[in-house]
């Protein structure tokens, strides 16, 4: 199924155009035509069956056949992770986590963080396209970057975790989640957080956790966060 994303439709829509640059790819780059049947999501969980009743590269209008609604996720899973210092590898984090089946990403600015600016519009188109590959009907939520002591002071709910590579007394993360239970969970930048920050989370609540016995990239860890947490929870459920 080759999935198409319009963020404005829900239950109660009957017709509805792509605009320009969606429709020219529809009509001109996948020669779709008149009758052709187009698969749609609103990125919150409903996916539309469509039929074009209008193949104009302009604007493709489709009208609405049948509405199937994905089943609300039982947890939320909520990454911070600091930007690394490549673009490519914070953005293949984001293909990755998206595919796997993220909900929320929050990029942390920290003590020894060396990239400090993002580029959210390229971040959240990445996030679209990976979204649509996999075939997924909810689209991860992309916050702006803040930095870790204003991240710190945020309410979540669930669980909250900390990974950081320090030599202290940590907790496999496997042995630490809980089916169905929210997940907050942070990941540092390339030269880890600073002792500061690590003492900062715990004060606030946060449980420092092991990933692993390797020490892992922050793009790497961020991935692997990820799918321990969604595997975790296919499993348990």
């Amino acid at each position: 199924m080759q999935l198409f994303y319009n963020p404005d439709i829900d239950e109660t829509t009957e017709t509805f155009s792509f605009d320009k640059e969606e429709s020219r790819h529809i009509i001109k780059v996948l020669r779709k035509k008149d009758s052709d049947i187009l698969h749609v999501t609103n990125g919150l969980g409903l996916l539309f069956e469509t039929e074009i009743t209008l193949a104009s590269d302009n604007k493709c209008i489709v009208e609405v056949r049948s509405i199937e609604k994905s089943p609300k996720p039982k947890f939320h899973l909520h990454l911070a992770v600091a930007p690394t210092k490549m673009n490519d590898r914070f953005e293949w984090f984001l293909e990755k986590a998206t595919e796997i089946g993220i909900h929320e990403i929050t990029p942390i600015i920290c003590d020894r963080s060396e990239r400090k600016v993002i580029n959210k519009d390229r971040f959240e188109k990445i996030i679209l396209s990976a979204m649509k590959q996999s075939n997924e009907m909810f689209l991860p939520k992309l916050n702006d970057a803040v930095s870790f002591k204003e991240f710190i002071k945020y309410k979540n709910d669930g669980l909250q975790f900390i990974a950081h590579c320090e030599e202290t007394d940590k907790k496999s993360l496997k042995e630490t989640l809980k089916p169905n239970e929210n997940v907050t969970l942070l990941i540092g930048p390339e030269g880890d957080f600073s002792k500061k920050e690590i003492a900062l989370a715990i004060e606030n609540k946060f449980q420092p956790v092991t990933l692993g016995n390797t020490r892992l990239r922050t793009e790497t860890a961020a991935v692997v966060a990820c799918h321990s947490v969604v595997f975790f929870n296919e499993i348990s459920n």
